[in-house]
């Protein structure tokens, strides 16, 4: 059976086991294991006061005290070691540094181009005296179709592609429905443009199955087809070039009448139907034309939906798809580049 005595001074001699065990140590791992080795729960401290049991209980108090000290100053060594080392590594790491070589320029952000787009359109259509409207992607038959003039059975809900979510909900297939609302909710004169998302069930190099599109309107009285001529001619020459050339074609829309479709002269041939190498333009295929826009007179039978006297006002209202202005304005031949977030093609837009 250990005395008090022999513990006391086996206590006594643990600080200069330590401060000499921690003296070879140069790593904080090496360091640590001299902790685990002095302090740990089977280290030599614990080793030696498993004898206080076998000491008479007057004696134990004395011990226990002096076994705090101990080890209060074991830790106070330890802590100074672990600095130490610390500082020095610093000081190392500090003394390879080269504060001659150039910085790292960190990667910057960017719009992306269909955003630029969006961005460039709403600014000229805002500088034109439009408000911006949005609305839900996920609309009611009534808004999609049948308040647009198209009434269940109609045969151009065909072409809209249409992906229902139920009989009577769909995902929108135009940003038209917020014609619609907007107009349910305020009276003449009015004029809007609505970005936003729209779904439609196809998928190739030209068409995706969600993309992007602009609706644009304005009701007035004895609004006219020559308005929407000028309106259109001035966005055209903003968007694109002041010498682009702008022409309408007659087409058909069930929400307008007369309709149009907007070509401009192509802008990667000039209009001259003929590429830089001499060969066929890929973009006009030849023509010197491409189309960019639908467009018309808002369809009488639109204004009774929303309680708007046909015989008081007139309207036009367009749409036009960001993605085909972007690739026309940016030359891009691949609709499928815009969704596929390649760095490669995005970093060109920086």
């Amino acid at each position: 059976m250990n005395s008090a005595a022999e513990i006391s001074k086996s206590l006594k001699s643990l600080v200069q086991e330590f401060e000499k065990a921690l003296d070879q140590a140069s790593l904080l791992q090496e360091v640590e294991e001299v902790r685990v080795a002095f302090l740990g729960r089977k280290g030599r401290l614990a080793e030696i006061m498993s004898s206080l049991p076998s000491l008479p209980v007057e004696e134990r108090p004395g011990i226990g005290r002096l076994a705090n000290e101990v080890k209060a100053e074991l830790n106070r060594i330890l802590d100074e070691k672990s600095r130490d080392i610390q500082n020095r590594l610093r000081h190392e790491d500090m003394s390879s540094f080269d504060h001659t070589m150039p910085g790292r320029i960190p990667d910057s952000g960017s719009f992306h181009p269909v955003t630029r787009v969006i961005n460039d359109i709403c600014r000229i259509f805002v500088g034109l005296g439009f408000d911006i409207v949005t609305g839900p992607e996920v609309e009611t038959d009534f808004y999609n179709f049948e308040a647009l003039n198209l009434p269940p059975g109609h045969p151009a809900r065909d072409m809209q592609d249409t992906l229902y979510i139920s009989e009577s909900v769909v995902l929108r297939t135009h940003t038209s429905p917020l014609q619609v609302r907007t107009m349910l909710k305020a009276r003449p004169p009015l004029a809007a443009i609505a970005p936003g998302k729209v779904y439609r069930r196809d998928s190739d190099l030209t068409h995706t199955p969600m993309f992007h599109q602009i609706e644009g309107f304005l009701v007035d009285t004895d609004v006219s087809m020559a308005d929407l001529r000028g309106t259109l001619t001035a966005f055209a020459h903003e968007i694109f070039d002041p010498q682009v050339k702008v022409r309408f074609r007659p087409s058909f829309f069930p929400f307008t009448e007369p309709s149009a479709e907007v070509d401009i002269s192509c802008v990667m041939c000039m209009g001259s139907g003929r590429s830089d190498q001499g060969g066929p333009c890929r973009v006009c295929k030849e023509t010197g034309w491409v189309e960019i826009l639908g467009c018309g007179m808002i369809d009488p039978a639109v204004f009774e939906k929303v309680g708007y006297d046909p015989e008081k006002y007139t309207g036009f209202a367009f749409g036009l798809g960001v993605e085909r202005v972007a690739m026309l304005k940016y030359g891009i031949g691949d609709l499928r580049m815009f969704f596929e977030n390649d760095l490669r093609f995005l970093n060109q837009f920086v």
